[in-house]
């Protein structure tokens, strides 16, 4: 009891800061934020396309594979070099690459890739191959000049949704190079960015045996017109004369309550902070409810923490050993 009485304020503290620091990185992008007329125009292509249409992923020919490294042109390419090579880092495990394999997808602005390289071993122990994935503007594709995914989210909402097209289809083009390897069965493990990405992911491919969500951004619309990460960004948009009524004209390519993937329902674990205002309890339980009876497990933390992270795994581990 007196761990919970501690674990709210300084949950409130922790994402009440982090959230502070986004709306920063967001404020100091404010000169680029997208007009009506350029999100009009970005939003008169995709609205006819369709899910598949939208994430097309050609087949991957590498500029660099090694036993651990993989790097590979983006198949949507945003004029960014250092960000326009997509990326994964790859630990096989002891039955080599016709195992499974599950694909680690990162939260945003991740600080560093230690937790995530950790996880991949722990998943090796289970006998599963792993692959974390290096999302669009994180990492090795982050621009000289910015913080670790600085431009993933900010005020150019075509840049946001260009940057979610390039993280999906790149990690299709991944599975695709796997399944030539001989793996036929997949994971997925996103955290909060990352977790939308797999979301969206697991709408579109059939071979995924099991899913795990850590805080997925489940309502974007909630994202940028409810989140307190949001504050900045949604400033600017009214400023430049853009609504929820333009923003929601892309949800069917890029909102999670907008697609099902076709892994049993069993099989999906997406876990909640019991206090988190960016990703809110209410908002994944919806998603669960949409997925069909998703299971959804609470932990006592903000978005931002450790504890949801101990027990999701603990969940995949009763799934998958």
């Amino acid at each position: 009891m007196t761990m919970d009485i501690l674990r709210r304020p300084w949950a409130r503290v922790t994402d009440t800061t982090t959230c502070a620091l986004l709306n920063l990185a967001q404020w100091r992008h404010r000169s680029h934020a997208a007009t009506r007329e350029r999100l009009e125009a970005y939003l008169e292509v995709c609205e006819p396309l369709t899910r598949e249409e939208f994430y097309t992923a050609p087949e991957l020919v590498p500029l660099e594979e090694s036993p651990g490294h993989l790097r590979w042109p983006s198949p949507h390419p945003l004029g960014l070099p250092a960000n326009d090579q997509a990326s994964a880092l790859l630990f096989e495990g002891p039955r080599g690459w016709r195992a499974p394999t599950v694909l680690i997808l990162h939260a945003l602005m991740s600080v560093n890739d230690i937790g995530y390289r950790r996880l991949a071993l722990r998943y090796n122990e289970l006998g599963w191959n792993a692959a974390l994935l290096q999302l669009p503007f994180h990492y090795a594709r982050r621009p000289p000049g910015y913080l670790n995914g600085e431009l993933a989210i900010t005020a150019d909402l075509v840049r946001n949704g260009e940057g979610i097209r390039q993280g999906v289809s790149e990690t299709r083009q991944l599975m695709a190079f796997l399944r030539r390897r001989g793996c036929g069965e997949f994971g997925i493990h996103g955290t909060s960015y990352g977790a939308w990405t797999g979301a969206l992911l697991a709408s579109l491919e059939q071979d995924v045996s099991f899913i795990a969500l850590l805080q997925p951004i489940a309502d974007i619309e909630h994202a940028i017109w409810g989140s307190p990460a949001g504050a900045t960004l949604r400033r600017l948009l009214r400023r430049n004369g853009i609504d929820s009524t333009l923003t929601r004209r892309h949800a069917h390519l890029s909102s999670p309550l907008h697609g099902r993937p076709t892994t049993d329902p069993s099989r999906i674990i997406l876990a909640i902070g019991t206090y988190d205002r960016i990703a809110p309890p209410d908002r994944v339980e919806a998603l669960a409810a949409t997925w069909d009876g998703a299971r959804v497990i609470s932990s006592p933390q903000g978005h931002f923490g450790y504890v949801a992270a101990r027990d999701i795994f603990a969940g995949v581990r009763e799934m998958i050993a």
